[in-house]
């Protein structure tokens, strides 16, 4: 349960030092982060946790192809 703990806040904290690259600051990527986090704290499953978990890491690697999508468009655009 702790290493589950631990392996959320991690998810969080990177998931929040990547918001301040994302593209679109009409988003608000900390907003709707904080809001999911709070919305799951009350699971209390291992299973559902890890589910969630998983959710977690797919948006960040999601996150990651946007933000490297936008800086490759900007470069391109710069000294295309």
């Amino acid at each position: 349960m702790s290493s589950q703990r631990y392996a959320a806040i991690r998810l969080y904290k990177e998931l929040h030092r990547l918001g301040r690259d994302y593209p679109n600051p009409k988003y608000e990527f900390h907003r709707k982060l904080r809001s999911m986090y709070e919305k799951n704290s009350h699971l209390t499953d291992p299973h559902e946790i890890e589910q969630k978990l998983a959710l977690g890491e797919y948006i960040k690697r999601e996150t990651l192809s946007l933000i490297s999508l936008a800086k490759y468009r900007e470069m391109k655009r710069r000294y295309g």
